[in-house]
């Protein structure tokens, strides 16, 4: 496969949860699985990872898995006839208490959402499709009327305008799928509807005391999809390891036209914070039911790799959609090409660059001899993933290599941008070590005799410890 810096995040359900399919993805390019807990049963998910982490076994790569929490129902109630039309100006009400809806009227889910809102407000519906202007609220009655119509089918999502509902991040159910998420050690879990660092602190807690047996923790990523996050993206940012710019319910609240800024504002902070960033919703929208995409799709997912996204994700398009295998290809292409007219900016970046960890020293010295020695790869000999992440949080056409004996890290290490991940057998003996990583390099065809490596490393070798160790080797 060619070399592809970022890396692709694929949502599966029933369009891609055959053994088959599920196989051709993978070669096509998957690096991480997301699983959606807003759909199928516990057993479901523990069922799915299994046969993503076999198929991945068989195909001789390392993806990751992603849980995607569900985070709270904000949503409408059922119709008697599945769906309505509304018309501009009708007059309809939002009632907690209704158990069927009608033309009139429809039930909440939600069932606090009387007492979050005030008359004036505005209600986004089906992703703002549908608006409707808060009139007055009466008990568990909402009156409104609609300021754009549509048709409202069973179940859609409901958003204020602005943000501003009080319901928490972490639900009850939230908190069970944790468990379950931590049954098969999921690689990442994704928090939805965060609305502050407290809310991704309560989440690890929950995730850190549910892996206590195994000693595994997942790598804990905020969906930022609340207006009230964008404020606090920093704080939230040191609360977790990393983001996705969830680009559906945050356009909702904030408007469509701000969310571009939004995107590559979040990318270069979450990058300057050390942080990982997936890029997510509607990147491929219309291969749900086209073969290809259309040249606006194209452009919105190599716009995301010149921002330096880590990765690119599917929703739909994947997990329903009738070209799942296509959509992964297709992805994968954009994000070579796009990749090919990036520019290094290595020199600049290091100008103002101040660290105090010596760690993290040896990285910014590797990237930097790297770049001006062209070497042929950067290996980064780790346990935590720490040196190949702060190296990958900077533009650089060489390959980085994370060798790791951990399996864990293997799988973490393998969301971060231009890291690549390769099991290496543990050794205290530092020549045996650098002959072994040698021969796996040649084996997997990565390096030739005469190419030049730059290798970081920690001494004492075989100890958990920092990076404290660069050298320059030529292979033999």
């Amino acid at each position: 496969m060619t070399h592809r810096a970022t890396k692709i995040v694929a949502t599966i359900g029933p369009a891609s949860s055959s053994r088959e399919v599920l196989k051709r993805m993978i070669e096509a390019g998957v690096d991480v699985v997301r699983l959606n807990f807003s759909h199928g049963k516990a057993e479901d998910h523990v069922a799915r990872a299994a046969l993503v982490r076999e198929i991945a076994a068989e195909c001789g790569r390392v993806v990751a898995v992603m849980a995607d929490l569900q985070g709270p129902k904000i949503r409408i109630g059922k119709f008697a006839d599945g769906k309505i039309e509304l018309q501009k100006g009708d007059h309809f009400i939002l009632d907690a208490a209704c158990e069927l809806g009608n033309q009139d009227i429809v039930g909440l889910d939600y069932k606090e959402l009387p007492s979050d809102l005030k008359p004036a407000d505005v209600l986004l519906l089906n992703d703002g499709l549908i608006v409707l202007v808060v009139d007055r609220i009466v008990g568990s009655q909402i009156f409104t009327t609609v300021k754009i119509g549509g048709e409202l089918s069973n179940n859609k999502g409901i958003n204020r305008q602005g943000g501003g509902l009080s319901a928490p991040a972490l639900t009850s159910k939230d908190m069970e799928d944790i468990k379950t998420a931590l049954v098969f050690e999921a690689d990442y879990i994704a928090v939805s509807f965060p609305k502050s660092p407290t809310d991704m602190i309560m989440a690890r807690q929950l995730a850190v005391i549910a892996g206590e047996a195994t000693g595994h923790k997942p790598q804990m990523i905020t969906k930022i999809e609340r207006a009230e996050a964008i404020p606090l993206l920093q704080e939230i940012l040191d609360a977790s390891d990393g983001i996705m710019v969830a680009r559906g319910d945050l356009a909702v609240e904030v408007g469509n036209a701000a969310v571009p800024g939004l995107q590559k504002r979040m990318i270069r902070l979450a990058r300057a914070s050390n942080k990982l960033v997936i890029t997510a919703t509607q990147m491929m929208e219309s291969m749900i039911q086209n073969a290809v995409p259309t040249r606006a799709e194209v452009s919105d997912v190599a716009n995301a790799v010149l921002d330096g996204t880590d990765a690119v994700m599917t929703s739909a398009e994947t997990a329903a959609g009738k070209y799942p295998v296509e959509t992964v290809e297709m992805m994968n292409a954009i994000c070579i090409e796009a990749e090919k007219s990036e520019v290094s900016t290595l020199d600049t970046d290091f100008m103002n660059a101040t660290f105090d960890r010596i760690d993290q020293s040896i990285a910014y010295g590797a990237l930097f001899t790297a770049h001006h020695l062209r070497v042929k790869a950067i290996i980064a000999l780790t346990e935590s993933g720490s040196t190949a992440l702060w190296m990958s949080r900077h533009n650089i056409d060489i390959p980085i290599y994370a060798l790791t004996p951990s399996r864990a890290t293997l799988r973490k290490a393998v969301l971060y941008r231009n890291v690549h991940t390769l099991e290496l057998t543990p050794s205290t003996d530092r020549e045996a070590t650098f002959k072994s990583v040698e021969a796996l390099l040649k084996s997997k065809n990565l390096v030739e005799k005469g190419d030049r490596i730059v290798l970081t490393w920690g001494e004492p070798m075989g100890q958990t410890g920092g990076t404290n160790a660069l050298k320059i080797a030529t292979i033999a």
